[in-house]
């Protein structure tokens, strides 16, 4: 009995001690568990870090939502000002104002002005566009601290969809492609384009400018060929491989030389999201991330049929995919892409209206804020 008091005595000891220095709940954990816990948690950061971000320009209909959801990035173009280019300073401060009015961060030019198809196909007067691209870069981060470039590689034809209103869940509208609608349509007029010519236009532009965007801190970003088809109307598509990204990647090893994950793209190139993010992420090449996702219809890979859906549904593991990016430490633009029209809504901009952009914000967040719980108490 007396042992049995002395212990109770010495653990009550042992117990306000540890409370008066550490807290109760490091008193009642065993010191191996706590120690153990310390080292391994993470603290809880708001949005696993991420930084939200809506496609939109100032005035969309989107913005005072964006800001009572605490979406503070903008990725947006640049504003169109009288007798000036889209890379003059003027024009790019202006675009830099107008955002801080709204009190978003103006953090993503996506499909940049100052590059197109005489730079993709090699034609007479690429050096001045690439030139133009350089002076693009360099006043967008000085003028308007814009550090991310999301850039394609479709030349002629780049977006494509062959239905703009499929319906989805509950009737929402969503976007559609089916390879076989696209065959039978003409050459342009630019006729066959290979993808070696591809290819050798894609090294001239990364040579010369990748070392430019190295000086400055610019991330570029390049995004898959959408659809990730081999060809339309004539001209060949090169970025539809998770190997050709490889490739790609390998021109110029640089962070700097970087690439949009947009989810929907590689899932229909077959690629597994989470452990693809995981390993682009390890080689730090992630600079930008469109989190959407797909279903593939056609069973073929890369998919030549498919449709668009919720953020919910589809073939992606979304929670997978957030842990991924938290365990690489993405703390990037991250931008819900191709949401469903929803009941109320007009479809005149197919996967780009205001309500499927809010469903997927609230989705994507709560991923985020359970994935970032998680793993702080791993």
């Amino acid at each position: 009995m007396k042992d049995n008091r002395r212990d109770f005595l010495k653990k009550g000891a042992s117990l306000a001690a540890a409370i008066s220095v550490g807290g109760i709940a490091s008193a009642i954990s065993s010191p191996a568990v706590s120690d153990k816990k310390a080292a391994k948690t993470k603290p809880y950061v708001k949005d696993a870090g991420i930084k939200f971000a809506f496609l939109m320009g100032p005035t969309s209909p989107k913005v005072p939502f964006a800001r009572q959801m605490g979406v503070l990035h903008a990725v947006s173009g640049v504003e169109r000002l009288q007798g000036a280019k889209a890379w003059d300073p003027a024009a790019i401060t202006a675009t830099k104002e107008i955002w801080a009015k709204e009190g978003i961060k103006w953090t993503v030019v996506e499909g940049p002005p100052s590059l197109g198809t005489l730079t993709k196909l090699g034609l007479e007067g690429k050096d001045e566009e690439i030139s133009n691209f350089i002076t693009f870069m360099k006043n967008l981060k000085q003028y308007g601290d814009v550090d991310v470039i999301c850039y394609n590689w479709m030349p002629v034809i780049s977006w494509a969809r062959t239905k703009m209103d499929n319906p989805g869940r509950g009737g929402a509208l969503v976007t559609a492609f089916d390879y076989e609608d696209m065959k039978g349509k003409p050459l342009t007029q630019y006729g066959e384009i290979s993808k070696e010519l591809l290819w050798k236009n894609l090294e001239y532009f990364l040579k010369a400018v990748v070392p430019e965007a190295e000086k400055i801190g610019m991330n570029l970003s390049l995004h898959p060929d959408d659809p990730q088809v081999d060809s339309i109307q004539g001209i060949s598509r090169i970025l539809n491989s998770v190997s050709n990204f490889d490739r790609m990647l390998d021109i110029y090893p640089s962070k700097y030389n970087g690439l949009t994950m947009c989810q929907g793209n590689f899932s229909l190139m077959g690629a597994d999201i989470p452990a693809l993010v995981r390993r682009w992420g390890k080689r730090g090449v992630i600079n930008f991330v469109h989190f959407r996702s797909v279903q593939d219809l056609s069973g073929v890979i890369p998919s030549t049929k498919f449709t668009e859906c919720f953020h919910d549904e589809g073939q992606i593991n979304m929670y997978e995919a957030m842990k991924a990016y938290y365990d690489i430490g993405f703390n990037g633009p991250l931008r819900p892409d191709h949401v469903p029209t929803m009941f109320g809504e007009t479809n005149e901009r197919p996967g780009y209206m205001t309500l499927g952009n809010l469903y997927a914000t609230g989705y994507i967040r709560g991923l985020a804020e359970s994935v970032a719980k998680e793993r702080s108490k791993s």
